[in-house]
């Protein structure tokens, strides 16, 4: 399975392990390089010589590329991009953030830059920025998103009319079939996130992991449009954010209300009632946890299957 993607990652399968804040630690990424895609360490949720800590071990644990996904609202973002530079990693994903800010720094340095977008306005923004690879990533997915509400089934064909370089779908994808419908609709390859939530090696609470599991449609909600789209498994400080909605409350109230923290104590630490829990409406496909390389070896063979089914049936009438 060749193709641009592939290629520019020097990897087996044209699939991205997403980088997820306290989900996505040395383990997940390695476990994902060692089975033939490209995974991707989350900054997002580390103080830097934790970040370094990550970095090396995952050095350790694989011989094949990884990266790190860093949002660039990241307050210590210089101290980052030096860590990753010094450490000598080949691949950074970057979000949250103008695109031109750090591309072509990295790419000075030997760098393949990814930018993650949520529409075709900031997919073009990212493409004159001089990106590698654009990741344009449906509202279906977990943890924060677009204001835009574009969907992935939407958002991957409109995102590939006006650009050039390669494009990765990310959204609402956890198997083969779904995959393939990204490639059909113009990706190049896919990023993968709740799924791999749901994994052994992933850093996420056994706790948080289960409940992941159990969830079924309409388990996730997208919220706190005010600060910055989320979207969140519902439970009791979910419920608490649509209580105080009905007060029409201020952006100061939902961030008194939001406090610190809250991600660390949901997903890694595991408190189902008061964390917060971001997950992606997929959640609802994911029945079990398994090690990263049975993940992914059933999403190619699902993937394989739905491409000779298809070829099987192109006279027939659908």
């Amino acid at each position: 399975m060749t193709n641009s993607i592939t290629k520019l990652f020097n990897i087996k399968y044209p699939i991205i392990q997403a980088g997820m804040i306290w989900n996505s630690g040395w383990r997940l990424a390695s476990a994902s390089s060692n089975s033939g895609i490209l995974g991707l360490i989350g900054a997002g949720s580390m103080y830097p010589d934790v970040l370094r800590e990550h970095i090396q071990k995952c050095k350790k644990a694989t011989d094949k590329p990884f990266g790190v996904n860093v949002p660039m609202l990241y307050p210590n973002i210089e101290e980052i991009m030096d860590i990753i530079v010094e450490e000598d990693v080949k691949i950074v994903f970057t979000s949250a953030g103008n695109p031109k800010t750090w591309t072509k720094w990295l790419q000075d340095k030997g760098i393949t830059v990814v930018h993650v977008v949520s529409s075709v306005k900031f997919a073009l923004k990212a493409q004159d920025a001089g990106v590698d690879a654009v990741v344009a990533e449906g509202f279906e997915a977990g943890g924060h998103n677009g204001r835009d509400e574009s969907t992935t089934l939407t958002l991957i064909p409109m995102v590939r009319e006006q650009i050039e370089i390669p494009l990765i779908a990310a959204g609402g994808i956890a198997t083969g079939k779904a995959m393939l419908a990204c490639m059909i609709l113009g990706a190049d390859g896919v990023q993968v996130g709740s799924r791999f939530v749901a994994s052994e090696e992933s850093s996420a609470h056994q706790a948080f992991k289960e409940v992941v599991v159990d969830a079924k449609e309409g388990a996730t909600q997208l919220t706190l449009k005010e600060l910055a789209p989320v979207r969140l498994i519902k439970n009791k400080f979910y419920n608490e954010i649509q209580e105080l909605y009905k007060t029409a409350p201020t952006p100061e109230q939902l961030k008194e209300l939001l406090g610190r923290a809250r991600a660390k104590r949901g997903m890694f630490e595991g408190d189902l009632d008061d964390g917060e829990l971001e997950i992606g409406q997929i959640a609802g496909l994911i029945h079990d946890i398994k090690p990263v390389a049975e993940i992914v070896k059933d999403m190619v063979t699902e993937f394989e299957k739905a491409k000779e089914d298809i070829a099987a049936k192109q006279n027939f009438d659908f």
